[in-house]
This record gives C-alpha cells, sequence and structure tokens, in this order.
C-alpha cells in the first residue's frame, strides 16, 4: 500500500469493451475530474483491441492498463486492480455503460467525508431502477440477490456498482469465485457503515452479457463458501467472548 498519491482509483474490469469504452470515455473523465484520480483498465486480452485503446489513451495521464494473459475472469480482474490501485477510494464499476459514471460522486464523497467504509449503487432503493435488466436475467438477479442478503445487508448485494475505503481491504483475504466480487467484499472485510445510493442500471451500450450457465454456477459456489465463512466467523467470535 506504499506509494498511494490520488484521491480515486475507478477501477473497471474488462473484456471486449472497447466500443464501450469509446462511447464513455468523456463521462467518465468528467465524473472523476472532481478528485486527483486514474481510471486503470484491467483487461484480459480482449481480442477487440481493448488494451491497444486503453494504452494509447494512457498518454493523457489519467488511464492506466493492467493487462492480463487469457481470460481469466472479472473478479480476479478485481482483485489485481485493488492491488495495483493508487486511490485511497477505489470505485468499481462495469465498463459496459450499465453503471452511470455520473454517480460516482455520490458513491465517492460519503467515503471521503468518512461517512462510510463502502458504499454500493443500489436499484432496489427510492431513485434506482434496474430497467436495463431484461426478461430472465432480471428473474435470476432478483433471485440470486434475495439468497444473498441473509449474508450481506443491503437491498442490491448483488451490484458490481460500489466504491470503498482501500483500507478495509486489510481486513480478509480475499478469494470470490465467479463474479461477485462486491458481495465478497461485503461479507468477508465488515465495512460499517455501507452506505447505498440509488442509480439507474441502463442496457449496455455495446458488447454482449457475459452472464451465463458457467457464472450462475459460479456463484452458487461462491454463496455456499460466504455461507459457510459467515457460520465459522460467528461461531469463533462466540467462543471469544
Amino acid at each position: 500500500m506504499e506509494g498511494i498519491s490520488l484521491e480515486l482509483t475507478v477501477l473497471l474490469p474488462t473484456y471486449n469493451e472497447r466500443a464501450a469504452l469509446e462511447m464513455l470515455a468523456a463521462r467518465l473523465e468528467a465524473a472523476s475530474g472532481a478528485w486527483e484520480s486514474e481510471i486503470l483498465v484491467v483487461d484480459d486480452s480482449s481480442p477487440d483491441g481493448t488494451s491497444a485503446w486503453v494504452r494509447n489513451r494512457a498518454s493523457s495521464g489519467r488511464w492506466r492498463l493492467l493487462e492480463r494473459p487469457g481470460r481469466a475472469g472479472l473478479a480476479s480482474a478485481v482483485l489485481d486492480g485493488f492491488r495495483l490501485a493508487q486511490g485511497d477510494v477505489i470505485a468499481v464499476m462495469d465498463a459496459d455503460g450499465s453503471h452511470p459514471p455520473e454517480s460516482l460522486a455520490a458513491l465517492v464523497e460519503p467515503i471521503r467525508r468518512k461517512e462510510a467504509e463502502m458504499t454500493v449503487g443500489s436499484r432496489h432503493i427510492p431513485g434506482g431502477s434496474d430497467l436495463g435488466l431484461q426478461g430472465t436475467r432480471r428473474l435470476i438477479s432478483g433471485g440470486a440477490a434475495l439468497l444473498a442478503r441473509p449474508v450481506a445487508r443491503s437491498t442490491d448485494p448483488m451490484s458490481g456498482f460500489f466504491a470503498l475505503d482501500r483500507r478495509i481491504l486489510d481486513r480478509a483475504a480475499l478469494a470470490p469465485v465467479g463474479y461477485k466480487i462486491g458481495l465478497e467484499v461485503l461479507v468477508k472485510c465488515r465495512p460499517s457503515p455501507v452506505l447505498e445510493v440509488p442509480f439507474r442500471f441502463s442496457r449496455r451500450v455495446a458488447g454482449e452479457s457475459k452472464l451465463g450457465g458457467v457464472e450462475i454456477l459460479h456463484y452458487v459456489r461462491h454463496l455456499i463458501r460466504l455461507y459457510r465463512w459467515k457460520i465459522s466467523a460467528s461461531h469463533l467470535a462466540s467462543s471469544t467472548r
């Protein structure tokens, strides 16, 4: 954690997101420009030229690139980004346009003011919506959120749009299965307080959803592990009282 000199890192895990980034770049730069910040893209060797686009953009000094060999997955991309990030606050968001950059201030400022250790973008509180999810995806998302709520007190534990005080990452070893890294942080790092911020989940501006049968299976495995971790942590806390 040495060498931290920025106020904010906006962390974007990507795979084949060049077209979306081209559309979002100006909005991302404007939204993060209120702080000394960086936009860190962790790309899994996208064949569409995402890395080359970011590398070219990095000449401006605001963008940084971590390119990983192969398609290693979203959760591990975020973990690698956590280690490389230089910001005191780290905001994680999708690069496909479904998470509005204009909501970054609402996520970041409560942490900078020490009013929260973690903020979660929620689609399920007043002012939020999930109109970007259609049909089966909405049903899957709703069911997955219900299953997660006993281990994570959040109206939207499935959210991939969140920010945190980087110091809470020292509280636990994170090892998510699948792609819901925010849920892993909520459970294992025990942020307090957690503030929910409404946002409107939009349809992606480009590219295709990565959600599929394999990711659903990974999520179920991840959730089982988190339930076991929570039970073990509760038993340990009881035995030390």
